[in-house]
């Protein structure tokens, strides 16, 4: 790893050329979502201009993280609407009173960090917060596809706005529809296409700028009214994006004329809570993916995000929190320091500034497909199956919540997916109402100091999100580099959101040398095999499953090792490209050997990991095999030709890696992807035998780092059999390997 970028001043001097280089990309894609943003939310557009002007420059100034982008986000888009519906008093300041409010919920968000509370936001429960997220997607959704339809709908209900979509798309408009359609299959494809001329913006940019000769095609610019299959459809300047001249006409201010109304403080508790918790979330997930392993100071980005947000809303701006993708851009693109922010801030402000006449002939409708597609991809079907498999509790939590949001409002539904959580503990529990309480504040957790240093952390009674504020003090107590021994043995429930924390502070202590394991589970059950799920005490009997059982058995028969138990340590597959990217939770069920013949090692084993970051993250679980070889070899990626999964997809974009095609083997060529940097090595590396080896059996994704190798299949838990067949498989390779590298 490189040396860390050095912070303040001296950061900004060396790397200020990799910073400003990220940040073109950054701001490219924050134009078209900041306007996008503010257009749903039912403000102005520039509102979300200068969300991202002032959370680039100001909390650049005062911040806790390291490489994270400042701005407006989806998340707020249901507060805003919220906020505007219920402060309406027909004076037409309706959004200055959400200014206000915006004023207010900074001002309070600076105090949680001022008084160290970053850490509050542990307690909501992580299904609730998806649910909520949820709710925010669908009302996303219902409110823009009337404008990418070019319908309106009167209904101020979400659900009747989802029914009017259906019912009035025989009057949508197709001049309208055309360019929606055409924005939509540029955010579906636009990875697919090879072409790098499609590359050169973000997708998000291309479909603004290929909205636009289609405005001009249909003269947009004039009222008018256009034919198509003999019925009349009105078209006009009305369906163009309409900002002020300059941007001093574009600032607006609060106005505190409600600040004594439960409706004005409904709606910055709202603010508050989704902005604060959403923030603290996307740090943590953004410190997963720094290269150098930095750690944000959580109150004191809280602190510098609340006095941003407070800025922006005395000019007109909204809520600002940390936003995932624009920070994963920022790092992909080589951003090493906290300026990088404070350049996409400059970029945005120069961009509105040059491109306004430019932005104005842009229609309506392109912006909204943006949030059409972003409204689904948050209460898709694959968030649903996501929830399930953590639990059907969960999902009970999950769906709860979103209906309860949608039906009420964000903070109604915050809180009654937290009473429905807490109930549902209570059930699963099988305590009365004061002994479960009795068993969450005062369960005897201890922290005990061993005579070598290291510590052991007893966890006991009812470990849910209600308990996180307890342990977090006494975690507080280990210093950095001591070795920690969770034992969980004694609780009768363990939830996910706790074991969140749990894994996170494992991970956290782990990286500064120590060693961390979570133990007593052995007697705990749950209704999912979800590593984070919630866990039951029932029984005192350790069980295995029928497949742990069966390789069990295939290990004492072979002679192999088994077990098991969770390793969190998976320190070393990070050093292969794919879980470069990708946080790995554990290894599990781990069968090791060794080919005494060619004197290779190798281990089969369960791996779970995450696709994505904070609320989109996606939990998957495979089993691969990790063969030792005794020496080295070119660093490489195989995979299956044209029938490449999306996860292998997203990991080829970063790689920087180029196919290699051998033209005396167009077989080869046809089934695998082989893709490397240094061309002559691996063209070296594949002799004939090697080639003819992978052509002649199954297709598995296999990658070197250089001394090992790893291979599996598709993304899932091998079978018994299957996992004969990986030993076979690589039985057989490793031989060939080492007839090659001992010649």
């Amino acid at each position: 790893m490189e040396n860390t970028p050095k912070s303040g001043i001296q950061g900004l001097i060396e790397n200020w050329q990799s910073d400003l280089i990220a940040a073109v990309s950054v701001a490219l894609i924050a134009l078209p979502l900041s306007l996008g943003i503010a257009l749903a939310a039912g403000a102005p557009a520039m509102s979300g201009i200068f969300s991202a002007i002032v959370g680039g420059v100001v909390t650049t100034l005062y911040r806790g993280g390291h490489i994270s982008i400042n701005g407006p986000a989806k998340g707020v888009i249901g507060v805003i609407l919220l906020g505007i519906a219920i402060m309406d008093d027909g004076s037409g300041q309706a959004f200055n009173y959400v200014l206000a409010a915006v004023v207010v919920s900074g001002v309070l968000q600076m105090l949680l960090g001022i008084l160290k509370l970053g850490r509050l936001a542990d307690i909501f429960h992580s299904s609730v917060i998806h649910g909520i997220l949820a709710a925010i997607g669908i009302i996303i959704f219902a409110k823009q596809i009337h404008v990418a339809m070019g319908t309106h709908s009167e209904s101020p209900s979400i659900i009747q706005n989802l029914v009017d979509a259906v019912v009035y798309l025989p009057q949508a408009n197709p001049f309208v529809v055309i360019i929606a359609l055409t924005g939509l299959l540029l955010l579906l494809f636009q990875s697919k296409i090879s072409n790098r001329f499609f590359h050169l913006l973000p997708a998000p940019m291309w479909v603004i700028a290929l909205s636009i000769p289609f405005v001009y095609a249909f003269n947009f610019f004039d009222e008018q009214t256009l034919s198509f299959f003999g019925k009349a459809y009105e078209v006009g300047p009305n369906l163009l994006l309409d900002i002020p001249d300059t941007i001093t006409d574009s600032i607006i201010h609060p106005n505190f004329g409600k600040i004594h109304t439960i409706e004005f403080w409904t709606t910055v508790f709202s603010m508050l809570i989704i902005t604060s918790i959403e923030s603290l979330a996307i740090a943590k997930a953004v410190d997963k993916i720094d290269p150098y392993g930095r750690k944000t100071d959580l109150n004191k980005d809280l602190t510098g995000i609340g006095l941003s947000t407070a800025v922006a809303g005395c000019i007109g701006g909204l809520p600002i929190i940390a936003v995932i993708i624009r920070s994963t851009v920022n790092i992909h693109n080589g951003a090493k320091t906290k300026w990088s922010n404070m350049y996409q801030g400059l970029l945005l402000l120069l961009f509105i500034l040059v491109l306004s006449p430019i932005m104005t002939q842009v229609p309506l409708c392109a912006f909204a497909i943006l949030l059409v597609y972003t409204g689904f991809k948050l209460a898709s079907p694959s968030v649903f199956k996501q929830i399930y498999n953590q639990g059907t509790e969960q999902l009970i939590f999950f769906v709860g919540t979103m209906i309860l949001t949608l039906y009420t409002n964000l903070l109604i539904g915050l809180l009654g997916g937290l009473v429905l959580a807490l109930v549902v503990h209570m059930l699963l529990a099988r305590l009365p109402i004061p002994e479960f309480f009795k068993m969450v504040y005062k369960s005897r957790t201890r922290l005990i100091q061993l005579p070598d240093n290291s510590y052991d952390l007893k966890i006991r009674g009812i470990a849910n999100f209600l308990g996180i504020i307890k342990v977090d003090k006494l975690v507080a107590q280990i210093p950095a580099g001591a070795n920690v021994n969770i034992d969980l043995s004694e609780t009768r429930l363990v939830g996910i959101t706790y074991m969140d924390y749990l894994v996170e502070y494992l991970k956290t202590q782990r990286a500064t040398g120590a060693e961390v394991f979570i133990t007593g589970l052995d007697s705990h059950v749950s209704s999912s095999t979800h590593n984070r799920a919630l866990k039951l005490s029932l029984t005192s009997a350790t069980k295995l499953s029928h497949r742990q059982k069966r390789l069990r058995n295939l290990a004492t028969e072979k002679g192999y090792q088994y077990t098991s138990q969770v390793d969190w340590n998976t320190t070393y597959l990070k050093k292969f490209h794919f879980f470069e990217i990708r946080p790995i939770e554990r290894k599990y069920n781990c069968l090791k050997g060794s080919f005494d013949e060619v004197d290779m090692s190798w281990e089969i084993a369960d791996v779970t990991f995450n696709e994505g970051q904070a609320f989109t993250a996606e939990t998957f679980n495979t089993t691969l095999m990790i063969l030792k070889l005794n020496t080295k070899i070119p660093v490489f990626t195989m995979e299956k030709e044209a029938v490449l999964e999306k996860l292998f997809d997203r990991v080829m974009a970063f790689t920087g890696y180029k196919d290699i095609d051998f033209e005396i083997y167009p077989d080869f060529s046809k089934k695998f992807l082989l893709m490397g940097n240094n061309e002559a090595e691996i063209r070296s590396f594949f002799t004939e035998d090697i080639i003819r080896f992978f052509e002649n059996h199954q297709i598995y994704h296999l990658e070197s780092n250089g001394e090992a190798l790893i291979i599996f299949d598709k993304i899932k838990l091998a079978r018994t059999d299957e996992t004969i067949e990986f030993i076979e498989y690589g039985k057989k390779l490793a031989k060939l390997l080492d007839a090659k590298l001992t010649s």
